[in-house]
């Protein structure tokens, strides 16, 4: 089994933010087969489907981004997933709205959900799809800008980035990291 973590904050206050792109992937990955995430378990709502003929648990973590590592651990240890198999993704301030970057491991690049995780797990040998939402970042605080919703010019950039990580996505549980960070990175370069 594969699991596919979106990190975002629950709520309707975080909705459409930028700190939730990965919660509207893990959400745009279960609408496309007709599936709402709606079985609370784990500290976290889940949906359990078949992507590439391959088993997966997609989750989005209640526990706040801060400690997404909570849930995430949990998810872990209930579905017995091998690490392997597990992709959490999240927003990413340093690269430019739209691009995405896969990688098979790694530190937590300062992002507190994924520190969080790492901590937790007590490994950086976690596959993740970082999402770029970092396009005109304003001096001052990080925070304000990440909780901020997207700008109306910005939706249709969000939009062609949601696909492309569904792609990815979906090519990570196909072919494996390799094939989906050549496909993925490459694609997603200026």
């Amino acid at each position: 089994m594969f699991g596919v973590v979106g990190l975002g904050n629950p709520g309707w206050r975080y909705r459409k933010t930028r700190h939730n792109i990965g919660f509207m992937l893990v959400d745009q990955l279960a609408s496309r087969r007709d599936l709402v995430l709606a079985e609370f378990k784990c500290r976290s709502l889940v949906s359990e489907l078949e992507i590439a003929g391959q088993e997966v648990v997609l989750v989005k973590p209640q526990t706040y981004m801060n400690r997404s590592g909570e849930a995430v651990a949990e998810i872990v240890k209930t579905y017995s997933l091998d690490l392997n198999r597990l992709l959490i993704i999240y927003d990413e301030v340093a690269l430019p709205l739209g691009r995405l970057r896969l990688k098979a491991r790694g530190s937590s690049g300062g992002h507190n959900g994924m520190r969080s995780i790492l901590s937790l797990l007590e490994t950086e040998e976690i596959p993740r799809l970082r999402m770029g939402v970092g396009s005109g970042v304003p001096e001052g605080d990080l925070a304000d800008f990440v909780l901020s919703r997207f700008r109306w010019r910005e939706r249709d950039l969000v939009g062609e980035m949601l696909s492309a990580a569904e792609s990815a996505v979906e090519c990570y549980i196909a072919e494996g990291i390799e094939t989906a960070m050549n496909r993925t990175n490459r694609n997603s370069a200026d």
